[in-house]
């Protein structure tokens, strides 16, 4: 087998083998990081060092393991909590700087890709629907869903 071809199976061409126990424990304390620390500035990179890990093995195994890139379910992560702060009031701009975006458009644009609305709208709809509910129904019903990672209907959810 020539150097060339281990190169280009080593870089993702292949699937991932299934994983250790200790492999998802490690996964599982990145995943945990990125929920504690999304409002700071985090990158692959820094989560890999953080592992001891290259970077490009934990991009593949985070995906193989939770479906999406460490980079997409930081994304989410940001705009689940940017949903429950607009839906208590705050303003674009400082729900921007509170979830960790670096600048407003940028996160406009990932809110209306996730949520399929604008930040503003989501806003207006959350005040206007859910107003007189308690506390505990209201956050219930005006969840965001992401696009096109609704459960199909019917489906039970786990």
């Amino acid at each position: 087998m020539d150097i060339s071809h281990t190169r280009s199976t080593a870089r993702g061409r292949t699937p991932v083998e299934p994983q250790r126990p200790t492999d998802v424990k490690r996964l599982r304390r990145i995943r945990d990081r990125i929920d504690r620390e999304y409002a700071k500035p985090l990158d692959v990179v820094a989560l890999a060092r953080g592992a001891n890990l290259p970077a490009g093995l934990l991009g593949r195994a985070f995906r193989a393991t939770y479906g999406q890139s460490p980079y997409a379910y930081l994304t989410a992560r940001r705009m689940d909590r940017a949903t429950l702060l607009l839906r208590g009031g705050l303003g674009v701009d400082a729900v921007c700087s509170a979830v960790g975006c670096a600048t407003p458009g940028i996160f406009v644009t990932r809110f209306a890709e996730l949520v399929g609305m604008t930040p503003e709208a989501f806003r207006g709809l959350a005040a206007d629907g859910i107003e007189g509910m308690p506390v505990c129904v209201a956050q219930r019903v005006a969840r965001a869903v992401r696009n096109q990672e609704a459960p199909a209907p019917g489906r039970p959810l786990a």
